[in-house]
């Protein structure tokens, strides 16, 4: 299973993620995870939320472009060395990361770690094949 993650276009001045965040506050929408790039023109806002379709919506009437994206949300121990652990597995697989971030949504001693992967395919093959446990919704 995958997750929906909303990658929000931003021009890089004062207040724009705080818009952002207004937006989505009025619609009742849940951040649960959230993430930003920024250069020095623009930024990219990647965000998991409690529901992605009134989300995108109450984004796009408030003028801002968004886009989804599948990634793989993988709980994982919160203990030293098991995020290494993953990463050797796609390492040996040839599975390219393009970029990773993560929650501390999940269950006690937990971590849940989303993974935006080249092959998305693959990787959840990887994945699965590993007996990891993917996150579905948080």
């Amino acid at each position: 299973m995958e997750i929906k993650q909303i990658s929000v276009f931003l021009e890089n001045n004062a207040g724009r993620l705080g818009e952002v965040t207004k937006v989505l506050a009025d619609a009742g929408i849940n951040l649960r995870a959230i993430s930003i790039a920024d250069t020095a023109d623009f930024g990219i806002l990647r965000l998991i939320v409690n529901n992605y379709e009134n989300a995108v919506m109450a984004l796009s009437e408030a003028g801002f472009t968004t886009r989804i994206t599948n990634v793989a949300a993988v709980e994982i121990e919160d203990t030293p060395g098991s995020l290494a652990a993953v990463m050797d597995l796609f390492r040996r697989s040839n599975v390219n990361i393009e970029y990773l971030y993560a929650s501390l949504e999940g269950n006690a001693g937990k971590a849940v770690v989303i993974f935006k992967l080249e092959n998305h395919s693959q990787g959840l093959k990887i994945i699965q094949e590993n007996g990891l446990s993917m996150v579905e919704a948080f």
